[in-house]
């Protein structure tokens, strides 16, 4: 049976799939790392946000273990119910210190990195607000910032002029820029100390997305450490799945931000609590963040490593210092048979396409790790320049 309202989603899926924006899943079996079990077949993977190498480490698997055996599988309530463990009471006073981006930090804890940017946002800001947001910036940001109800002002990706320009000129009766610190699919890092200043002149507050800084930047500490900046108007949010290696997120500000966020963000009050076994991971992950600052050298020295080979390629790689390497092809249809010879060599190379990022810069979004060597960096440049001479 056929309705008009099933044949309309028939109608715009054929058109995504002709346009080549169709997405798949692939199914992984095995534990994250370097190389995957995928789709019954063995690869080399650079798609994984997983930089220190961290998500199959023995020993957070062994802390998880213990966490289980101790507070069970699930939180069973919200935070603000009964479901708030002393895991992770502690982890989020671990989390306030590291980061630190104002004195007498207190941190609180989210089950995503979406669910925490809807939380400060929203909470921060409402019809008589204004964000200011990057438009490069992650869609969870601006999610939170229509979400909220405030004018929306997106200004051009790293044009400070035009931002200051907007800030000026609005009337708004409390305003909040909102800002990735590394851009998730250009790898590079907003110019936080400027937007400071510009906080600063115009008693803003700055929402600081660092999901892709926390762990690799500032030694480990963030982007926030990496320009030596502290703030009562930086709310800083980093996740704790990608260089941590588990899952979730959190929020580290003033203490009234916090409390703000505690009892008013909905995402946070009406949302069951993350397992207290992940917090038992997690604070095992932060002491390696914390004491084994080689896996960041070594992931520093195969980024440079890949720069140098990639320079040789057909293909335009985008200046970034960090493991996100974005390789730009452009055309959708030539991204996608790019993606797909890399597979038939190996090699599992996401091909990115709009609406994540902007018509006609189609790219493979390359991400170093810990976990890869010299020889898997080399792999993936000796395919890359086979690829681009076929």
């Amino acid at each position: 049976m056929t309705t008009p309202a099933l044949d309309e989603l028939t109608g715009a899926l054929a058109a995504r799939r002709a346009a080549g924006l169709a997405r798949r899943r692939r199914t992984v079996d095995s534990p994250q790392g370097a190389r995957l079990a995928v789709d019954g077949r063995d690869v080399l993977q650079f798609g994984s946000n997983d930089y220190l190498g961290l998500a199959a480490d023995p020993r957070l698997i062994a802390a998880a273990q213990r966490g289980a055996a101790r507070f069970g599988v699930g939180a069973g309530a919200s935070h603000l119910v009964s479901g708030h463990f002393s895991a992770h009471e502690a982890l989020e006073r671990e989390l306030a210190d590291w980061v630190a981006p104002c004195a007498d930090a207190r941190a609180l804890l989210f089950s995503t990195g979406y669910l925490a940017n809807l939380a400060i946002v929203t909470a921060l800001c409402g019809r008589s607000d204004a964000v200011f947001g990057d438009r490069l910036n992650h869609a969870c940001l601006n999610d939170a910032a229509l979400l909220s109800r405030a004018e929306f002002v997106r200004y051009r990706h790293g044009d400070l002029v035009e931002l200051s320009r907007s800030l000026a000129e609005s009337r708004a009766k409390r305003k909040l820029i909102a800002t990735d610190a590394v851009f998730s699919m250009d790898g590079d890092i907003a110019p936080l100390p400027r937007l400071l200043e510009l906080a600063d002149a115009h008693d803003a507050w700055l929402v600081v997305d660092d999901a892709h800084g926390f762990g690799v930047t500032g030694e480990g500490r963030g982007t926030l450490a990496r320009f030596g900046l502290r703030s009562e108007r930086i709310i800083y949010m980093g996740t704790l799945g990608k260089a941590a290696g588990v899952a979730g997120a959190f929020v580290a500000a003033h203490p009234a931000v916090v409390e703000t966020l505690l009892q008013t963000a909905r995402s946070y009050v009406f949302t069951t609590a993350s397992p207290p076994l992940l917090a038992c991971a997690l604070q095992q992950s932060l002491a390696i963040i914390r004491g084994e600052p080689e896996r960041r050298e070594r992931l520093f020295a195969l980024i440079d490593r890949f720069r140098a080979g990639a320079a040789r390629l057909p293909w335009r790689v985008l200046p970034s210092e960090t493991p996100i390497q974005p390789l730009i092809i452009g055309e959708n249809a030539e991204t996608l048979r790019v993606s797909e010879a890399l597979w038939e060599r190996g090699l599992w190379v996401p091909a990115i396409r709009p609406p994540t990022v902007p018509r006609g810069s189609a790219r493979l979004r390359i991400t170093l790790s810990a976990a890869h060597s010299e020889t898997d960096v080399d792999a993936l440049l000796a395919a890359m320049s086979e690829v681009g001479e076929s």
